[in-house]
C-alpha cells in the first residue's frame, strides 16, 4: 500500500499539473468514444494498450469480459451498458478478451470451481462458447482449444450485447458499432474480429483505412 500512496502523491505533484487543463475540462462532464468491456485481470492496462487519455474510454471490467444477456433485474453490467449507450451515447463498444485468461480456463473446466460457486455461476454466461469449442475442437491440443475459446467467448458476448434494448435500438439506427478484440499479453498484439470473414485479424489490418485516414489528418494538422 505505501507504493500506491506514493504513486498518488507523485500523480498529484507531477502528472496532474501537466494535464490540469484536461482534468478541468473533464470536471464539466464526459463524452467517451467507446464503452470498453474487458477482463478484471490485473495484467490488462486499457489506457496503455489503447494509448488513450482520461475521458476517452468508459470501462467495464469483470472476470472473463462477460456481458450477461439482458434481463429486467440485470445488475451492474446491465446498468453500465445502458448508461454508456443510452445516456453517454458512445459510438463504439469493444469487448476485449486476452490470452492466459484464468476465467476462460475456469469456464473450460468448471469442475474445478466447486469452492468458488459465484465464479462458477458467473462463467455460465460463457457456456455456449465452451460447447462450440467442444464440438469443433475436440481433436485439437489444449493451447489451440483455448485460443478458440477466447475467440468464441468474445463472439458470444457480442451476441449477448445485442439483447440489450439500448444497444439494439442504437444498432437499428446505425450509429453504434460493436468490436471484438483479443489482447496477447506476451506479445502485446491485438487482434480484431472481422465480421465479413468471421475471423480475428491484426488490428492494423482490420482498421487500416481508418488508421491511414487519422494519420493523414494528423499530418495535415501538424503542417497547417
Amino acid at each position: 500500500m505505501p507504493k500506491f500512496a506514493a504513486g498518488v502523491v507523485r500523480f498529484q505533484s507531477e502528472v496532474f499539473p501537466e494535464k490540469q487543463a484536461l482534468f478541468e475540462q473533464l470536471a464539466q462532464g464526459q463524452s467517451p468514444e467507446a464503452l470498453f468491456i474487458t477482463c478484471s485481470d490485473s495484467r490488462i492496462e486499457t489506457a496503455m494498450i489503447t494509448q488513450t487519455e482520461p475521458g476517452e474510454l468508459f470501462i467495464c471490467r469483470n472476470a472473463g469480459n462477460i456481458v450477461p444477456p439482458h434481463r429486467s433485474n440485470g445488475g451492474g453490467m446491465t446498468a453500465s451498458i445502458e448508461f454508456a449507450v443510452a445516456a453517454l451515447k458512445v459510438p463504439h463498444i469493444v469487448v476485449c478478451g486476452h490470452t492466459e485468461c484464468g476465467a476462460m480456463k475456469g469456464a473450460m473446466h468448471p469442475e474445478g470451481l466447486d469452492s468458488l460457486p459465484q465464479v462458477r455461476d458467473w462463467l455460465s454466461h460463457s457456456r455456449a462458447a465452451v460447447e462450440v469449442v467442444n464440438a469443433l475442437g475436440a481433436d485439437l491440443d489444449d493451447e489451440t482449444r483455448m485460443k478458440m475459446l477466447l475467440e468464441q467467448n468474445v463472439k458470444l458476448q457480442l451476441q449477448h450485447l445485442r439483447t440489450h434494448p439500448s444497444v439494439a435500438a442504437r444498432l437499428a439506427k446505425g450509429d453504434l458499432t460493436l468490436h471484438g478484440w483479443i489482447y496477447d499479453i506476451k506479445t502485446g498484439g491485438v487482434s480484431a474480429l472481422n465480421e465479413s470473414s468471421d475471423e480475428f485479424v491484426s488490428v492494423d489490418e482490420q482498421y487500416s483505412e481508418a488508421i491511414a485516414s487519422m494519420m493523414a489528418h494528423d499530418h495535415a494538422a501538424c503542417h497547417a
